[in-house]
């Protein structure tokens, strides 16, 4: 698995816990500098300790995805820290399911500013930086419902991965002569996402997921993407319990 992976620098978004967590100690395993950002600093730290006592390369930085300054500011710091920036993973998501009759105009600004904005902040920041260098990996954290809708109750957040798909294949129609770009589309995966939902679909979120897969079935589906040649782009990787229809 390392052949590919091994000495790239990966800048992964929401990597305190959950996917990103895994995704993290997985390449780090394989032998990538690990940069892991996420909100709550604490449990990033958590993460470096594990990666470091098993002899990886890892180091935290408090990230917003939301804030546009932010990211670049922690772009800026894991270049200076590691010497360049080669995979980002676009990792940082939420997904408050409820009835668009039920109209929380909160819940959908703020799924559009992490799931959506997030995302492309991300692009903005190392996409300058890949393009300079002539090399570089964008990897997208859409979902399932981002190619079918998940409706009632999900609309918003369909729309939102629907959005993220959509800007991960139109940025490969557009540099993936030089970058890769590779759109994960996971459905019921163990993660704190579905802790996300709050009001009145709670319960049948929290059931829906008693058939989810482990995290790290999303990590080595991403190590496959990124451990691949230079010139071989995986663009699409669609990956969930065998046991779910949606």
């Amino acid at each position: 698995m390392s052949k590919g992976i091994k000495g790239k620098v990966v800048l992964i978004t929401g990597a305190s816990t959950g996917i990103g967590a895994t995704v993290a100690r997985r390449l780090a395993a394989g032998g990538a500098k690990v940069a892991v950002a996420a909100r709550r600093k604490d449990k990033l730290d958590e993460v470096v300790a594990s990666i470091e006592a098993d002899g990886g390369v890892a180091k935290a930085y408090a990230l917003d995805v939301t804030d546009k300054r932010q990211v670049e500011a922690v772009t800026a710091a894991v270049v200076a820290d590691f010497g360049r920036v080669d995979v980002l993973i676009n990792n940082a998501g939420l997904m408050p399911i409820r009835p668009m009759a039920e109209v929380n105009t909160d819940e959908w600004d703020a799924m559009i500013d992490v799931n959506l904005k997030g995302t492309l902040y991300g692009i903005a920041a190392v996409l300058p930086r890949f393009l300079a260098q002539q090399s570089g990996h964008i990897i997208n954290l859409s979902s399932v419902a981002g190619i079918k809708v998940f409706a009632p109750g999900g609309t918003v957040y369909s729309g939102t991965k629907f959005a993220v798909s959509a800007i991960s294949e139109g940025l490969r129609q557009e540099v993936g002569d030089r970058i890769r770009v590779t759109s994960i589309e996971p459905g019921a995966v163990e993660s704190d996402l579905k802790f996300t939902t709050s009001g009145t679909a709670k319960d049948t979120v929290l059931d829906f997921y008693k058939q989810a897969i482990p995290a790290d079935s999303v990590a080595r589906a991403i190590a496959f993407a990124i451990e691949q040649p230079d010139d071989v782009d995986i663009n699409e990787i669609v990956i969930r319990p065998t046991s779910q229809v949606f």
